[in-house]
């Protein structure tokens, strides 16, 4: 056994891999799946909880689920060297501190938790404790982004001290969180961190790669000597701590993995304004055919209307591809508003369900299938290709995943799946990877 601790992340919803390579993905954790994940030879995997999309409550029983078989799981392949973390959203949306003291409580006592935000693919950075999304050039700090008024989990603070104590409602005061700046972790910080105990809440800055590379080196040292840490996290600091080669092949020859030439499909999910754009830009490109999902329908007649819309929808798409086109099937992008979060997050899973009986349609010798939002491509993955997991092929652009399905997938067989956040890339990140694909 190496040295090097593995790193077993739960993602709160998939494209927390957005940053490494050639580790497994796994939609289920049952106690033999987790197994897998615990023996493959890559020092990382990923466990896809989606726990974003769920209520608090419910997200604090998938975690409590997860942690309980991953005690078991450890124990049976007798791992005794391993980090936690959680990962999440880098302009901080999500169940914190539900996950984190889930985590701990089942799979504790740890020393301390780290929330290191930081995302350098994306244009997160964070420096002197403060949160910044880099939009056109300029660093905001993300209390000022529509990010930090998520319907569900809004915030008003980038400072991130601040940004703990408001969402811990208190209990974790802003001036016993102890700060690790761009100054303190470029000289080394292995002797603050060994000095924490009683799972102190510590943030963390970043500014570059190389800020989160030498923390890791610290980080790993601090745990060679005992230490155990939990991370709330986006995906940077992943990069560090699991030190991968450069990914087996570049991203601008990914079509080589594209099965036989052929045209594929796009699912459209998530409805941020940045996807809105994207998808725009990629409509005009040669080879695609727009066809909308109109949503609000499902508003008025629920359920019965789902099974109209399919047959609708599928029909265009094989009119779409027949024709050796790209059909690009996207929600109706009109934000539709909700009396509470309950009722948003229940049309949601209409939604998700009626997109993903779409991908179970599609012609089962398409070429590649791109999947637009964070939790789309979660249930892309689990229900629309019943995935129990997936081998992480790297990156086809900064940010954007792309796994391929086992040869022995009963309906697509190796079909590479690009897996898209809502919330990164530029207007024509979405054109750029298709072209990509296409081109051979």
């Amino acid at each position: 056994m190496n040295n090097q601790p593995k790193i077993i992340v739960l993602d709160d919803d998939p494209t927390g891999s957005q940053t490494v390579h050639s580790c497994l993905l796994l939609m289920h954790w049952d106690v033999e799946t987790l197994r897998l994940g615990l023996k493959d030879n890559a020092p990382i995997f990923f466990i896809l909880t989606n726990t974003r999309s769920l209520t608090p409550e419910d997200a604090a029983n998938v975690t409590r689920e997860v942690c309980h078989n991953l005690k078991l799981a450890i124990e049976a392949e007798q791992i005794t060297d391993f980090l936690i973390v959680s990962r999440s959203d880098s302009t901080l949306r999500g169940h914190y501190p539900i996950e984190t003291d889930v985590i701990a409580e089942e799979l504790g006592a740890f020393d301390a938790h780290f929330l290191v935000p930081a995302f350098f693919e994306g244009g997160r950075i964070t420096r002197d404790s403060i949160h910044y999304l880099i939009i056109d050039s300029v660093p905001t700090p993300v209390h000022e982004t529509e990010f930090a008024r998520d319907s569900v989990f809004s915030y008003n603070y980038s400072y991130l001290p601040k940004y703990v104590e408001e969402k811990t409602k208190g209990r974790i005061k802003e001036d016993t969180v102890t700060r690790f700046l761009l100054a303190d972790i470029r000289k080394g910080s292995l002797e603050k961190l060994l000095q924490l105990h009683d799972n102190q809440c510590a943030v963390v800055d970043g500014e570059n790669q190389t800020d989160l590379n030498i923390f890791a080196q610290d980080l790993l040292t601090a745990a060679s000597q005992g230490k155990r840490f939990l991370f709330r996290s986006a995906a940077s600091i992943l990069t560090a701590l699991a030190a991968l080669p450069p990914q087996p092949i570049a991203a601008e020859n990914m079509s080589e993995y594209v099965r036989g030439g052929k045209p594929g499909a796009v699912i459209v999910g998530s409805h941020v304004q940045k996807t809105t754009q994207q998808l725009e830009s990629l409509l005009t490109v040669e080879g695609t055919v727009g066809i909308e999902v109109n949503v609000s329908r499902l508003l008025d007649h629920g359920v019965n209307e789902s099974a109209k819309i399919l047959t609708e929808i599928l029909e265009q798409v094989r009119e779409v591809y027949n024709t050796g086109k790209t059909p690009v099937i996207y929600t109706s992008r009109q934000e539709l508003t909700f009396k509470d979060v309950k009722t948003r997050l229940d049309f949601g899973a209409i939604v998700s369900a009626l997109l993903m009986d779409i991908v179970k349609g599609l012609p089962a010798d398409i070429g590649f299938l791109i999947s637009k939002g964070g939790i789309t491509s979660n249930d892309v993955l689990s229900t629309g290709l019943t995935l129990t997991s997936a081998r992480l092929l790297g990156q086809i652009l900064a940010g954007c995943s792309m796994v391929i399905t086992a040869s022995d997938h009963p309906q697509f067989p190796n079909l590479p799946v690009v897996l898209f956040p809502g919330n990164v890339g530029n207007t024509d990140a979405l054109a750029t990877i298709y072209q990509r694909l296409v081109s051979h």
